[in-house]
This record gives C-alpha cells, structure tokens and sequence, in this order.
C-alpha cells in the first residue's frame, strides 16, 4: 500500500523536511569543526569521547521513547517540547565550563533531534505521495553538499571573530525554520498504541557502551550486540526473517549502513595508516563518496526503486578494492564509486522502508527506519573499531563489502 494521496499542504511539508536535512547538515559539521577547538578550551583533550557521546545516546533514548512522547502530546506538543529541548541544550553546551556540563546539553539536544526526526519522518510518510516522498528522500541527500564543501571553512571563520560557544548556536535558525515550515503543514493526528517498552531500552544501553568504550573493543562489541538486540524490539515483526516488502526493506537498511557507514568512518584511517598518503589526501577521498551520493540521488529522483540492488552492489565492489590496497587514485576512485552507488540505491531503498501499510503506523515506520540507520551504523563503527584495533583494518573492509552485497541481496525482496 502506498503512502497516502498528495493533500495541499504536502509541498510545504516537502520544503520543511528538506530544510530540516539541511539544518541536521550544518549542525553535524559546526559539532565536528568545533570538537578540536571545544576540547581544548575545556581541557578535554583526552576525553573526546564524552563530548561526543552526548548527542549520540540521546539519540538513542529518543527513539524507544518516540512513540509514547507522541501519543502523550501530540505532534504540536512534540514539536514544541522537541523545539525547547534543542534551544535548551544548545545554551547549556554553548555555556559549559566543563566536559561533562557540555555533554548533558549535548544530550538534551540529541533527545531533541530524535524526537523532532520521528516527528517529522512520521508526517512525510502520512502525508506525502511516493512520488513525491522519493524527491524528498533525494532533495534531502543534496542538502550535504553545501554544507560539506563550506561548512568548516565558515565555522572557523566564525569560531575566530565570536568564539566557539557563539559559532554552536548558529543552527539554530536553521533548525527552527525547517519545524515552522513543519508544524504549519502537519496537524494533530491520533496516535497508535505505543509498542511495550521492554527490550527497546536495551537500544541507548547497548549505545552507551558503544560510544563510551573509549576504544576497548570488548566493550563496544558487548554494547553493539545488546543494542541489536533491543534494536529487534524497534522495528516490525518479521524483519529479522526478511519478510517480503517494508520488513526486508528495514533489513538491507541495517545492512547498508553497517557497510556503508562502518568503511566511512576508517575512510581517513585506512588511506593514511594503509595506503600512505597524506591526511589532506585523505579528506579528499573522504569527501568522494557522499558528493556521489548526493549528486546521483538528484539524478534518480523520478524513478529510484529499480537501482536499489545495482546501487548496492556497485557500492560493495567500491568498498571491496579498498580492502586490498593500493594508490591514491586506486582509493579515490573506488570510494566515489561506493559514493555513486549509494546515490542509485538510497532513495528507493529508503521509500520502501517507509511505505505505510494496514500493519504499520506512520510513527512506527518512522521510528524503524532512523532506529535501522543509526543501529546500523553503531554496529558498522563498533565492528571496524574492533577489527582494526586486533591489526585488521584490510579485513574490516572485506567485511563491509560483504554486509553491502548482503543488503544488495536483501533488497530485491
């Protein structure tokens, strides 16, 4: 069953959601420009793993959580508690004086963005065609370009006339723009009955150990596979066996991230430790891949669902020539394939996974498909961490290549 017929306010909610991506965009590399800059002024060098912990474990909790909040307050109240808990935990981080003061409002500002993300993901899916969620889906990827290409230069910049504590805030008109364009296209709608809370709260537990482990590994295995488990609880019955349709597509979800986001974050890693090249090569080659993406989302917009297993598969052959090493032009070419490949399969895969049915409820869809991506990547970056600290940076990437086929084979269901 596809998503439901286009209603007046459907590209307005379209602009928002797209908005949105591209606030999510410019928050995700003012953090990472600042993180140098942040940990130095609060004497946290060697604790880089708490300042980041924050907004990723209130991620996390958010999305056990996601379903009660809405049937609680409704879409409105969310979006306005979602709205002050961001703002809010914005000011505490920007105010900090210590590591661990910044990471409570980092926290609060990731509780937020999952809770606003299950809001907003849950609103397209009710109210926006599959032609049009698919352009949205692709709209979405674009919004990363900008971003990547001037987004550090500009935080620098800024950092150095106002300082770091003023340079974090400045999302935040972005992000409230995207919630009003949101808020105005989106009404109160009920709620189903949120699932039991039971297992799902073995999802930010398993997190936890994840981002906490600070790289012993043992750790952050024992927090990948807890998180797994609870991730099983999330998503719809019948995922874990592929079932046909919305199931298998959750299922190659899980799968393409575990590949796709655990080989980007070695990209750096692998080229300067294994290839030998610079770490300014390495930027390069890291920035390959989502710039394909991007671009290649744009050009499949109108018709993405028959590139799904293709595009997964050209991303497992790109990820696969990393693994066995080589030059720099070897790297860069292999990972902007990777890149291209994600850009055929992401928005088909990504509107499978989100088709609304008699046995799903928009807010549950919604909660699978980020609960699917971001388990997906935890247990990716978990896996490389520990292969490469046991000397298998080269096997981590064999690996990936193989989730990546896997989802490739998973898709065609």
């Amino acid at each position: 069953m596809s998503a439901p017929a286009r209603r007046p306010g459907s590209l307005l909610l379209a602009a928002g959601v797209v908005a949105v991506e591209f606030a999510a965009a410019v928050t995700s590399f003012v953090a990472s420009t600042l993180l140098p800059v942040i940990a130095g002024d609060l004497g946290a060098r060697d604790r880089l793993g708490l300042l980041i912990a924050g907004s990723t474990l209130g991620l996390f909790v958010a999305l056990p959580l996601a379903s009660r909040v809405l049937a609680g307050l409704g879409t409105r109240g969310t979006l306005a508690a979602g709205t002050l808990a961001y703002a809010g935990g914005l000011a505490v981080a920007a105010t900090a004086r210590t590591a661990w003061v910044f990471a409570l409002g980092q926290l609060s500002t990731g509780l937020a963005s999952g809770l606003l993300a299950v809001f907003g993901i849950g609103s397209a899916i009710r109210h926006l065609d599959e032609r049009l969620r698919r352009r949205v889906v692709a709209a979405s990827s674009a919004m990363w370009i900008l971003p990547a290409l001037a987004g550090p230069a500009a935080t620098l910049g800024l950092a150095h006339l106002a300082g770091w504590r003023w340079t974090l805030l400045a999302p935040v008109p972005f992000v409230l723009f995207g919630r009003l364009l949101v808020v105005r296209a989106a009404g109160d709608e009920p709620e189903a009955p949120p699932r039991p809370l039971g297992r799902t709260l073995l999802v930010p537990l398993g997190a936890a150990g994840v981002v906490l482990s600070e790289g012993w590994w043992p750790l952050a295995v024992l927090g990948a596979v807890v998180a797994g488990a609870g991730t099983m609880a999330i998503l719809p019955a019948g995922t874990a066996c592929l079932r046909r349709g919305t199931p298998a597509a959750l299922a190659a979800m899980v799968l393409f991230a575990v590949g796709y986001f655990g080989a980007d974050s070695l990209v750096t890693v692998l080229l300067t430790a294994g290839y030998g090249v610079s770490l300014g090569q390495a930027a390069i080659v890291l920035s390959a891949a989502p710039l394909g993406w991007a671009l290649t989302s744009l050009a499949v917009a109108r018709s993405p669902r028959r590139f799904s297993a293709a595009g997964l598969a050209l991303t497992a052959a790109g990820t696969a020539v990393l693994a066995f090493g080589g030059s720099f032009g070897v790297a860069l070419a292999a990972w902007a394939v990777a890149g291209i490949g994600v850009g055929l399969a992401y928005p088909g895969l990504y509107v499978r996974a989100t088709t609304t049915g008699p046995a799903y409820s928009a807010t549950e869809l919604a909660t699978a498909v980020i609960t699917a991506e971001c388990v997906g990547q935890l247990l990716g970056r978990a896996l490389g961490g520990a292969l490469s600290s046991a000397g298998g940076l080269f096997a981590a990437y064999g690996v990936f290549a193989v989730a990546l086929a896997a989802a490739a084979l998973v898709s065609r269901r």
